[in-house]
């Protein structure tokens, strides 16, 4: 439930409203104790994960390629990503503290979204590096050059910013008269959207024709890269090699496909306000089930990643 004090908003009858309470999850909100361990021990796990992976191609000259360098990007938004969200989770598992000023909701919601945003663009552009590095492995050195890689870094980045800041604005102007209970663990625009006064009907399309720019451009691009990578490793003449292609494949589309489908379930759908309750669990698959099973899925189940992780402790303890 959240309020907002640093930038209060207008309500239709004179007052302001100065924050607002997240009401997470009241069901089972007596087992706060044992959920905030649980997600203690996720976050934990997903943010170690990540930071040996960007730790790691950074200081191993080997996994200085583009693959690893769009992987380390993509784990440094996963750890921004879920710090954004899980630290107040645990507060209301721990300690029932769930009000939470304007400005902090704002912000929240604003690193959230970005975040998200630029990562499934992010997405795309990995889909894409693995497309022209096993079909087109001729040209891949000279497509995918470091300048080429900082670029779509800088454009991901860019345009995530350009898309969801109209939404972010039109949702910060709008008048809140009550409940002040946003019915999720984060602040998120639908919620924030649901729980105003104002007339919504605007900024509720926009904010879903962006979210289904965003989702659906990013997961066409990736289905028509992974079926080209697909058709390109079936023709592989070596059996044990296709086994080894198509198990990569797969753990890669798994995580995918909890990724795009929980957001799918939570943003690309008109009218929402019958299932918000729903959208809870659904985001707990992108603010804690995929971001602990990337650094798994993508990294370090590679031979090649757990060698420079060897060599990177063995220095570490030799430097001691």
């Amino acid at each position: 439930m959240m309020l907002w004090k640093e930038m209060p908003m207008e309500m239709g009858n004179g007052t302001t409203v100065q924050e607002f309470t997240l009401e997470g999850f009241p069901a089972i909100q007596h087992l706060g104790k044992v959920l905030f361990l649980v997600h203690l021990l996720a976050y934990l796990a997903s943010i170690t994960g990540n930071a040996v992976i960007v730790t790691i191609t950074c200081a191993d000259s080997r996994l200085q390629t583009p693959m690893y360098f769009f992987l380390s990007i993509f784990s440094f938004f996963e750890c921004c990503f879920i710090s954004a969200v899980i630290p107040k989770l645990l507060v209301i598992f721990l300690l029932g503290r769930q009000t939470i000023s304007f400005l902090a909701c704002f912000i929240q919601a604003f690193v959230f979204v970005y975040l998200g945003a630029a990562g499934f663009l992010l997405i795309a552009v990995m889909s894409v590096d693995r497309y022209m590095a096993i079909c087109k492995p001729l040209h891949y050195p000279t497509i995918m050059n470091l300048k080429t890689c900082f670029l779509l870094v800088t454009a991901c980045c860019v345009l995530a910013f350009i898309l969801i800041t109209g939404p972010l604005v039109m949702v910060s102007q709008l008048s809140f008269c009550g409940p002040h209970v946003i019915p999720h663990f984060f602040c998120d625009l639908d919620p924030l959207i649901h729980l105003s006064c104002s007339n919504t009907r605007s900024v509720e399309m926009l904010a879903f024709v962006i979210a289904l720019l965003i989702l659906l451009t990013s997961l066409i691009i990736t289905i028509i890269a992974y079926s080209n990578i697909v058709v390109t490793i079936v023709r592989l003449p070596s059996a044990k090699d296709r086994q080894k292609a198509f198990s990569t494949c797969s753990s890669h589309l798994i995580v995918l496909s909890l990724m795009y489908g929980s957001c799918v379930f939570i943003y690309v759908k008109p009218k929402q306000r019958n299932r918000l309750n729903s959208n809870r669990e659904a985001a707990l698959v992108n603010t804690v089930v995929t971001p602990l099973l990337n650094p798994v899925i993508y990294t370090l189940r590679n031979k090649q990643v757990q060698q420079a992780l060897k060599e990177t402790m063995c220095r570490l303890k030799i430097s001691r």
